[in-house]
């Protein structure tokens, strides 16, 4: 079958069939949906078409609150991320913040480049390219090219996720209710993420000069008591058709609800 002339007519066919088999499943979601929201995951990722969040955790509309930007760059100074941060943590009261950078990502190429890419993307990865410059020891020993762009897009997570720990309302929120923070990598090519160990499961440290640094950490190393009630035995994503289920131990299954 040859592919559709218009692609944006062809979404809007598409969409519509979604929306008709959604309602056919499960009658009372999009109605539920419409009186409001209640996500318990912020999502911080990349732009790059090839990491859908919803689609690439198996859950559905109305669970995942999110931001995304060329190459998942955190600033402490971006409005635009920080108006959604506070929103997700001081309004809508987020579990979990999750910062996914990927592998093959565009971003990190151009900021290993030492050529111009040209207009706004020069300043805007300025901080990818400091990062870069940080770790320059590091990454010229890589030789394999995909290995090193992975590489800095660990690093780049790690620095994200060095922002977010540092941030007053995140941490106001790690201690009052037991918000936890994850750093991951999502791999393109495999479609599996990775937990890198950062964020409330890695190690905070401060120096004498007040600087905050995260180290990779171990699963549970650093982790805090929750401040939040007793986890259930399991934990069901909203909807009447399938879901994953999330059980204590940390695996999930995919059922029929």
């Amino acid at each position: 079958m040859a592919p559709p002339a218009d692609k944006f007519k062809y979404a809007l066919k598409s969409n519509d069939a979604w929306a008709s088999y959604k309602g056919h499943q499960n009658e009372s979601f999009f109605p539920t949906l419409a009186k409001g929201q209640a996500p318990e995951i912020l999502w911080l990722g990349c732009s790059d078409s090839r990491c859908p969040e919803t689609t690439l955790l198996g859950l559905q509309p109305g669970d995942v609150f999110t931001h995304r930007n060329i190459a998942n760059i955190l600033s402490p100074t971006d409005l635009n991320f920080l108006s959604v941060l506070e929103y997700a943590v001081v309004h809508i009261k987020v579990k979990h913040i999750v910062l996914c950078g990927h592998t093959s990502c565009g971003g990190c190429v151009g900021a290993l480049s030492d050529s111009r890419i040209g207009g706004v993307l020069d300043a805007w990865l300025t901080p990818l390219k400091a990062v870069r410059a940080a770790n320059q020891k590091e990454l010229s020993a890589i030789q394999d090219d995909g290995e090193r762009i992975k590489r800095l897009a660990e690093l780049n997570v790690k620095q994200g996720v060095d922002v977010l720990m540092a941030n007053y309302v995140v941490r106001e929120a790690i201690e009052k209710r037991g918000l936890d923070v994850h750093g991951v990598l999502f791999n393109i090519g495999s479609g599996k993420i990775q937990d890198l160990g950062l964020g409330t499961d890695g190690e905070l440290t401060q120096s004498k000069d007040g600087k905050i640094s995260l180290t990779d950490g171990t699963e549970g190393q650093g982790k805090r008591e929750s401040a939040s009630a007793p986890v259930p035995e399991f934990e069901i994503v909203r909807g009447n058709h399938a879901m994953l289920v999330f059980n204590n131990d940390d695996t999930a299954v995919l059922t029929v609800r």
